[in-house]
């Protein structure tokens, strides 16, 4: 249950889709239906590796919450009595519960550290990438709350509004099994966009709709549940990086198309836990906490440098001095990459958090590649002599050879290293040195961890590169060689390609309000307060209806006549019109409800109007207008992103009630006046 003392998770900033929350909707049916979404998740019932993955993860999250809900109940037992023999009772039944949490927690780590799941099925060698298993969450019903709200703060008939219903749960069902490719990223999406509108709609500070949102950590299957939708749209976004990960993850790396692909998802996963972190706060899971994004980010940009170096490997035909060298920097880069990633898993939160596995692979890789670092140095001084072309080409190798190396080598000055094939050789086989006792470390670190012994993928790559450097070695070694060798430096990390944090882009996906016949946002939304509907009656009469409309979607009653017929019938300035003669017209534009209202029948029309509680007319369109729009600098940010003008998004959640939020400047276009005149309808018209 949901701690009173728990700050519930909030988010700083808001964005939206990308078109006007007022605009008429393009793909609205002229039946005023809604089409539906046409993405769908994965078969649950499908019996692939990855999905029986997911169950056994979804098994055993259930069981952690079930253990967990015990200890909580013992605890409480444990602290309220006072018989001593009960209290023996309960403190052995705690340790047991607390034995069967610590095998369901090993369990657990042991199918997040199943990497092999979701690698690439190509026969190419390559190390694998370290992918995220989604957030699982509860199935939540919010049929009677919505319903409930629907008939307390729109006053409309609920059950007219099933098929929305219905069509928001079984998004949110199909976004629980999104499939691995860019049709899921699009479920994702559209159910993340979807909150907006859902968040204007049905979630207010005055009243709590009474929604609980359950969710599990990604790496530790503990549950939290909280009412507030920043939750569910939080842990939306969390999957959509891990779903980028499993991407990327999975891509043919053997082929440069592959290995872009992977970087732009690594890429991309990177952007959407950057964009977490930097928005979402009070986190209930430590898998959206503050230090666990971070960690997630600089992991997701190593493995991007990893797909880097791997792609200049593919690239670099000719065997030339200074390419051998620049592989070499881009190998120690990744090394160092790799160990800032494991400096961030050892951190005092993270140490305990983040599976043994992780950690190992993370030490592996930074020693593997720091192998490679030395081993390509050792290559370019022992088998690629300089071309004989010229001082330029001699400078431009020893300029390559000074930055290739983080310290002056000890001994002989550079030049003459270059040019003396025997001290190329000696300084060669130093590097090799320290390749081979980096290679034995990656080896030995792999060795501890139970997990990492099964992937026999990744034993393959280091049992090649570790022998490949010692038969390197063994060709440089003679059995006259008795000078001591000299240490070999450190290689100075550099990379031609840097790793770009890609924000998500929600704009891409685009989505249509589902509760989009309840009106436009600008007036009909979950904060604005109206009194109940009226329904006016007017008749025919001459000198026509003594009112004055303006604006679109929906029309407003600008003015009333003094003493005219609209006046008489109650109708008052202010009033929004939402129907005319049963026909909904909330959504309908400023000339339609005029035709409305010139082509009704002698018997008269009925005109249902709905009217803002506010002090005047000016607070009425005030109120409207900050309710149409809100201006942030994620909006502005979200405008840049995608590239539109002329948008206006809305605040998302209300992630911090507690500040106050940012006022608009922008002004609603009310469209213009349009008065009825009184002379302007024919006798034989019924006027409106």
């Amino acid at each position: 249950m949901e701690e009173p003392a728990i700050r519930e998770f909030e988010m700083s900033l808001s964005d939206g889709p990308s078109d006007d929350d007022d605009e008429f909707p393009s793909t609205l049916p002229t039946d005023g239906s809604h089409s539906g979404s046409i993405r769908k998740g994965c078969d649950p019932l499908a019996q692939t590796q990855r999905s029986k993955l997911q169950h056994r993860r979804a098994r055993i999250n259930q069981q952690i919450n079930k253990e967990m809900r015990m200890r909580t109940g013992a605890e409480n037992l444990f602290r309220a009595t006072t018989n001593n023999k009960v209290k023996e009772t309960v403190a052995l039944e705690l340790s047991f519960v607390n034995s069967n949490l610590q095998l369901l927690k090993e369990e657990l780590e042991e199918l997040n550290s199943s990497m092999d799941v979701y690698q690439t099925d190509s026969e190419a060698v390559n190390v694998p990438m370290i992918p995220l298993g989604l957030k699982e969450t509860k199935e939540v019903d919010v049929t009677v709350a919505i319903k409930d709200f629907i008939c307390e703060h729109y006053g409309e008939d609920s059950f007219l509004y099933d098929k929305e219903i219905k069509e928001l749960m079984e998004l949110r069902q199909a976004m629980r099994t999104p499939s691995r490719n860019q049709a899921g990223l699009e479920l994702l999406m559209e159910y993340y966009n979807q909150l907006y509108y859902l968040d204007q709609r049905f979630f207010s500070a005055q009243k709590n709709l009474g929604v609980h949102f359950h969710w599990y950590d990604s790496l530790t299957g503990v549950p939290s549940c909280q009412r507030a939708l920043a939750f569910e749209k939080g842990s939306v976004l969390f999957n959509i990086g891990a779903l980028y990960t499993q991407i990327g993850a999975r891509q043919d790396r053997s082929a440069t198309a592959g290995i872009d692909r992977a970087i732009d998802a690594f890429q991309r996963a990177a952007g959407a836990f950057n964009y977490l972190k930097e928005n979402f706060s009070n986190a209930p899971s430590l898998d959206m906490s503050s230090p666990s994004l971070c960690m997630l980010v600089r992991l997701m940009l190593a493995q991007v440098q990893e797909c880097v170096f791997e792609r200049i490997t593919l690239t670099t035909q000719d065997t030339h001095f200074t390419s051998q060298l620049r592989l070499a920097q881009e190998a120690a880069r990744v090394s160092d990459v790799y160990l800032l990633v494991q400096q961030t898993m050892t951190q005092p939160l993270m140490k305990d958090y983040v599976p043994f596995s992780w950690v190992s692979m993370v030490q592996v890789k930074s020693e593997h590649f720091r192998a490679l670092s030395h081993y390509y140095a050792a290559v370019a001084l022992c088998d690629h002599m300089l071309l004989a072309g010229g001082e330029e080409e001699e400078e431009e190798a020893e300029k390559a050879f000074l930055q290739c190396h983080a310290s002056v080598p000890a001994g002989p000055q550079l030049s003459q290293v270059l040019q003396d094939p025997e001290k190329r050789r000696k300084l060669g086989k130093a590097h090799l040195r320290r390749a081979v006792i980096r290679h034995e470390e990656a080896m030995r670190v792999h060795s501890l961890c139970k997990i990492l012994r099964k992937m026999d993928i990744l034993q393959d790559v280091l049992s090649v590169t570790h022998k490949r450097s010692l038969d390197k070695y063994s060709e440089l070694d003679r059995e006259d060689d008795f000078d001591e060798i000299a240490e070999a430096p450190e290689i100075q990390s550099h990379t031609h390609q840097k790793p770009d944090v890609i924000p998500p882009n929600f704009s891409t996906v685009k989505v249509t309000d589902i509760f989009q016949r309840l009106g436009p946002l600008s007036v009909f939304c979950a904060r604005a307060r109206w009194g109940p509907m009226r329904v006016i009656c007017l008749n025919k009469r001459e000198g026509g209806l003594g009112l004055t409309l303006r604006g679109d979607s929906p029309v407003l009653v600008a003015g009333v006549v003094p003493g005219g017929w609209a006046e008489e019938a109650g109708l008052r300035e202010g009033d929004y019109i939402v129907a005319v003669d049963g026909k909904d017209c909330k959504w309908a534009k400023h000339g339609e409800v005029v035709h409305m209202l010139k082509s009704c029948s002698d018997r008269g029309v009925e005109i249902s109007v709905v009217t803002l509680h506010s002090h005047d007319t000016q607070q009425v369109e005030r109120r409207a207008v900050m309710l149409s729009l809100c201006s942030d600098k994620e909006n502005t940010r979200h405008r840049l992103l995608s590239g539109a003008k002329g948008q206006s998004s809305a605040s998302l959640l209300n992630w911090n009630r507690k500040k106050k939020r940012e006022g608009s400047t922008i002004t609603k276009r009310l469209g213009s006046a349009f008065s009825l005149s009184f002379g302007s309808i024919r006798d034989t018209e019924a006027m409106y």
